[in-house]
């Protein structure tokens, strides 16, 4: 069960908002939140509910043992021992058959016979489940917030259905607060209505008219492959991936901010971004916070000499990389980010510090898009092709016509997804307040409401837009639910 699916949008939230507000207090809301989000996973996944439920009991016994330690090299084995059982959770199910692939090529090569290789079935959200469970243990190792009193606690941290699949990652010292009391009111129930209605609209009308064509060019063999057709199945997919994922963000904080939650803000219009630095400072806010606070800072972050600073940023981003998928193809990934961030730290960046700020843009949307064929592509031979196909390299022959991929469709969702890659509402809410301030003060309470008016009809207009493309059958992938 995803957010932009009917039954979820028509009986399990309204449902599960219902109750809620019926019941007396936190202690039963909680619960509820915790079995209707037991329920969601479920829906998915019912063969995993139950070795989650015993991972998350052992994070809680974990969490116990560190806080009633008062040495410290107690404290570190519990950390240790959190951190080899959960990263070897995650190792089993996800890198388990890329680890023995990996070693057969070298078998092979001395012509001895390969191992076999596991396929299992990869639980959904997996790696968001354990870096959640991370951040439990290690939150209360540093004291940042005591350990839960009871694992029905835990059990919501980290199965809160909002959050539960794509993110954003939260953090035990932020959501513990709140589990034991939030502030309801109105305004924040507004809010996050309209965050909910803005990123169901970024992924329906966006992010999947725009993923049709973007799955049909990176799916053709390199003799289909022109440089228009290339470029036009990378822009395609480069808006894709961040309204897709943003705008299943936003609805995760829309959700959070419904049931009295403030979840961190996980996008800040990434692709305005004048450098590699500043991209990973907008995009995947949580994620990129994450390992700075737990890998990169813990391993020296910038304390270093200016060698060892460049290997933390190479391996926090080759971690990075891993953490998407097992491929070597995300490792290339993260590993490209690695390397521009190291090179930003070298005269280059002063120099491009130095340029124009469309240069500096034009180069940090150039080098993201370059890295995002790695992402997408399934091999190293795939992203070869797609490459040369970008650069003129590919063939002569122009066998698939742009006109095939540009439907009415695709042209708006393209034009929307570049305005909207923009703070462009933001901008027109600054204009409006700037304007009203110069009115006398009997017109700005009209001009005020009309404003809240216009807001309210557009909050109700993309819910019924949004709703209407889903209930049409349009094609609704979720890029970062394999993840």
């Amino acid at each position: 069960m995803v957010f932009s699916s009917p039954i979820f949008l028509f009986l399990f939230l309204p449902v599960v908002l219902t109750v809620y507000f019926l019941l007396p207090g936190l202690r039963f809301r909680n619960f509820w939140l915790l079995l209707t989000s037991l329920i969601f996973y479920a829906w998915g996944e019912p063969g995993f509910i139950l070795l989650l439920l015993v991972s998350t009991l052992v994070n809680f016994e974990l969490g116990k043992w560190v806080e009633r330690s008062d040495d410290i090299s107690r404290r570190k084995r519990a950390v240790v021992v959190a951190v080899v059982v959960n990263v070897g959770f995650l190792a089993f199910f996800k890198y388990s058959g890329l680890v023995m692939a990996s070693l057969n090529v070298p078998l092979k090569f001395f012509g001895m016979s390969g191992l076999p290789v596991p396929h299992f079935e990869l639980p959904i959200g997996i790696s968001f489940f354990t870096f959640h469970a991370l951040s439990y243990v290690i939150d209360i190792y540093r004291r940042k917030w005591r350990a839960a009193r009871d694992p029905r606690d835990v059990a919501l941290y980290i199965f809160f259905f909002p959050q539960l699949v794509a993110g954003p990652i939260l953090r035990w010292n932020a959501i513990a607060p709140q589990l034991e009391q939030r502030n309801y009111n109105r305004a924040n129930f507004a809010e996050g209505v309209r965050r909910f209605s803005g990123g169901f609209a970024k992924k329906m009308i966006i992010a999947n008219a725009v993923a049709v064509p973007a799955d049909q060019i990176f799916s053709l063999p390199a003799s289909g492959l022109s440089a228009p057709v290339a470029w036009l199945g990378l822009v395609c997919y480069t808006i894709q991936i961040y309204f897709d994922f943003s705008g299943y963000s936003d609805m995760a904080v829309g959700l959070g901010k419904m049931f009295g939650f403030q979840f961190i803000e996980n996008f800040q219009f990434p692709y305005t971004a004048q450098s590699i630095k500043d991209f990973w400072r907008r995009w995947h806010i949580s994620l990129s916070s994450w390992f700075r606070d737990y890998v990169y800072i813990p391993l020296g972050g910038n304390r270093v000499s200016s060698l060892r600073n460049h290997f933390n940023l190479v391996a926090v981003f080759f971690l990075c990389g891993l953490w998407h998928g097992a491929s070597w193809t995300f490792v290339a990934w993260g590993l490209f980010h690695g390397i521009f961030l190291v090179l930003e730290k070298t005269p280059w960046g002063a120099t491009l510090d130095k340029l124009p700020r469309p240069l500096r843009h034009a180069y940090t949307i150039f080098a993201v898009m370059m890295a995002w064929v790695l992402f997408r592509a399934d091999t190293f031979a795939g992203a070869g092709h797609y490459f040369a196909a970008l650069f003129g390299a590919g063939s002569m022959v122009q066998t698939q016509p742009l006109h095939r991929y540009l439907s009415n469709e695709v042209v708006w969702a393209l034009g929307l997804g570049a305005a909207f890659s923009m703070p462009l509402w933001e901008g027109i809410k600054s204009v409006g307040e700037k304007i009203s301030r110069r009115l006398p003060e009997k017109s700005r309470a009209f001009y005020f409401a009309l404003g809240q008016l216009i807001e309210i009809i557009m909050v109700v207009a993309l819910l019924l837009i949004s709703s209407a493309w889903l209930a049409g059958g349009t094609y609704n992938p979720f890029i970062y639910f394999r993840f």
